[in-house]
């Protein structure tokens, strides 16, 4: 530990902690714009300088090191001076007519920092050359005019997301933001993860949904989490008037820290589907609306007529889940049952399972420490993107990623060895491990994608058998199955993730929640002559449905979720559901009541814990 003092007070701190870092961690502000936590320090504005004893000129508190006995003042007379000085040349250099702007009235970092400096006007004359506005990005737009040339998001692009889209063209005051060589943004390279967006201090950066709907005092900050995959993103919902302005990381999330993928940041609040407020009934060949204990006397006569086929979501919460299970499995109610994923993402995890006889899986944590990233039918830049950043951002830091899949993969772009999996991924295992052993480095993680062809029992075989030979080979080795959506592994460990047989079903009752139903369920379901569907949005399978309920969306209702690693998460409630929508699990609570199950117990208790693929944290 290192002891300086600032503004007269002593602290102590750990060698190798900036003046910055360790004048927040004594309450102390210092002003910043290039700085951000999840980012290297820069040291390009200039406005963090502080007065260090015996150092001759000012010194920027982002980068200097403390050092012991080191004294410092942040609000002396030459440190106020310079920086007043400072933020008159970021003024100067661009249009900053603030009442333009979407984050003027406390939102932008540059309006306060002049405003906590006493700023009331321009001392120098503003000698700035227009830039064109890029709005050609479906999800944000870029505006030099209001740019600092702070960097954060050509950083956050590059160390937080491994992309690479942005950076500067030209020199001094003519710089500008620029993807990739000049391209628009919509045409680039960016992947629409908004990183770049979040961390931007002014309104250079804007997000088309939120922009000019409030600013941040007037709406209110939920943290909750993403149930766009099995990741479990931690997210910060931000919303006003029970209506949702845009979607932020958490940076203090201990699974993404603060990073997201379009997918979690956008596709919420972008959703521009039907949303279904009233239950309906099919009378006359039409379906009309109907009160809610009409839909459900209809349901629950409808579904004793003859075989039952149930389906669910994986993405719905665990006690929505469990309530499924004990009405369909349990209960008896159907003769088929399962999710609509099927499974898919787990097939193969189960296999090495059976091979291992323990839990074997490690965390997510394990990509970030790898050296070596072995993925095996995962599509990572498609699916779980924020596990493939993990491994972008490593590998222009050594990290080495060898990909086994068919050639179709997205992931190829990014291999440093590709194997071309053929028809049969167990059959090139081997040319995966000899690989992975000409890498230096101790740490492996293999990662277990849903792209995988070939019987379990052999990939289970070899995984194990990789696993082993890299383990002789002196690695040290964890393993990670993608679980596919977001409560795919409760469904999982309640033992309902099945494919179902619909074709001789009489009846069928499909949870959709918010999911879209493919093309293949809805051409399985044509001939089922009784449908129910519980869905929140208006779909092709809505439209056949003899009776649809309408669902409350992620937003709406509180639940619990096991993330891909294990951990079991909650959502939180955020906004009201427009009125006439039950809960997800009050209508099969209903249901049940109506055919003489009882939907009792505990889902945790219910959870087959033979199946368990890693230690479950917080069951």
């Amino acid at each position: 530990m290192v002891t300086v003092t600032i503004d007269g007070k002593k602290i102590e701190v750990a060698e190798g902690t900036t003046v910055l870092r360790a004048a927040e961690s004594a309450g102390i502000t210092i002003p910043t714009l290039c700085d951000h936590k999840s980012l290297t320090p820069y040291g390009g504005c200039r406005l963090c300088l502080v007065e260090v004893e015996g150092m001759r000129t000012l010194q920027p508190s982002c980068t200097l090191p403390v050092s012991p006995n080191m004294v410092i003042k942040t609000d002396s007379a030459k440190v106020k001076e310079a920086r007043k000085f400072v933020l008159t040349l970021i003024f100067s250099e661009r249009n900053h007519f603030c009442m333009y702007c979407q984050v003027s009235g406390g939102d932008c970092e540059l309006q306060n920092a002049a405003y906590a400096e006493g700023m009331t006007h321009w001392p120098l004359q503003p000698n700035w050359q227009p830039f064109a506005v890029d709005a050609s990005h479906p999800f944000f737009v870029l505006d030099n005019n209001r740019c600092i040339l702070c960097r954060r998001c050509v950083r956050a692009c590059a160390e937080l997301i491994g992309n690479f889209t942005l950076g500067i063209e030209e020199r001094g005051a003519n710089s500008y933001l620029v993807a990739d060589l000049g391209t628009p943004l919509g045409d680039s390279t960016c992947i629409s993860c908004g990183s770049c967006v979040q961390v931007c201090p002014t309104g250079a950066l804007i997000d088309r949904q939120s922009a000019y709907l409030g600013r941040e005092k007037d709406t209110t900050r939920t943290n909750t989490i993403c149930t766009q995959c099995s990741i479990g993103c931690g997210i910060d919902v931000i919303h006003r008037d029970n209506h949702i302005s845009r979607i932020e990381g958490n940076w203090d999330a201990e699974i993404n820290k603060g990073i997201l993928c379009g997918l979690g940041r956008f596709e919420p609040v972008e959703n521009k589907r039907d949303r279904l407020v009233t239950p309906m009934v099919r009378k006359d060949n039409m379906l009309k609306a109907a009160r809610y204990e009409d839909a459900l006397a209809a349901a629950s006569v409808g579904l004793k007529n003859g075989s039952t086929a149930a389906i669910i979501s994986s993405s719905l919460p665990a006690s929505a889940l469990f309530a499924f299970k004990k009405v369909f499995a349990d209960g008896g109610k159907a003769t088929e049952y399962g999710t609509l994923d099927e499974g898919e993402y787990l097939h193969y995890a189960d296999a090495i399972k059976s091979v291992f006889k323990k839990p074997f899986e490690t965390t997510l944590q394990s990509i970030e420490e790898a050296d070596i990233v072995i993925s095996i039918g995962a599509d990572f830049v498609k699916d779980h993107q924020v596990a493939g950043f993990m491994v972008k951002r490593g590998q222009p830091f050594g990290k080495k990623l060898v990909v086994l899949a068919e050639k179709s993969s997205l992931a190829k772009e990014y291999a440093d060895v590709f194997v071309d999996a053929g028809s049969n991924y167990a059959v090139n295992l081997d040319k995966v491990l000899n690989s992975a052993k000409t890498f230096a480095g101790t740490k492996v993680v293999v990662l277990l994608g849903k792209d995988i062809s070939g019987s379990e029992e052999s990939i289970g075989k070899g995984v194990v058998a990789l696993v082993d030979g890299l383990k002789k080979a002196g690695k040290e080795v964890g393993v990670i199955s993608f679980k596919g959506k977001s409560n795919a592994y409760t469904a999982y460990l309640l033992d309902i993730d099945k494919s179902v047989n619909i074709k001789d079903a009489k009846s069928a009752f499909v949870f959709l929640g918010e999911e879209e139903p493919s093309q293949k369920l809805v051409k399985s379901l044509e001939k089922v002559p009784f449908l129910v569907v519980q869905a929140a949005f208006a779909s092709p399978l809505t439209a056949r449905a003899d009776v649809v309920i309408p669902s409350p969306i992620w937003s709406e209702t509180e639940g619990s979720f096991i993330n891909m690693e294990g951990k079991v998460q909650t959502t939180k409630k955020i906004l009201q559901s427009p009125e006439g929508i039950v809960d997800y699990s009050t209508v099969l609570g209903d249901l049940a009541k109506a055919a003489g199950v009882k939907v009792d117990g505990d889902w945790q208790k219910s959870i087959d814990k033979s199946r368990l693929l890693s230690e479950l944290a917080g069951v």
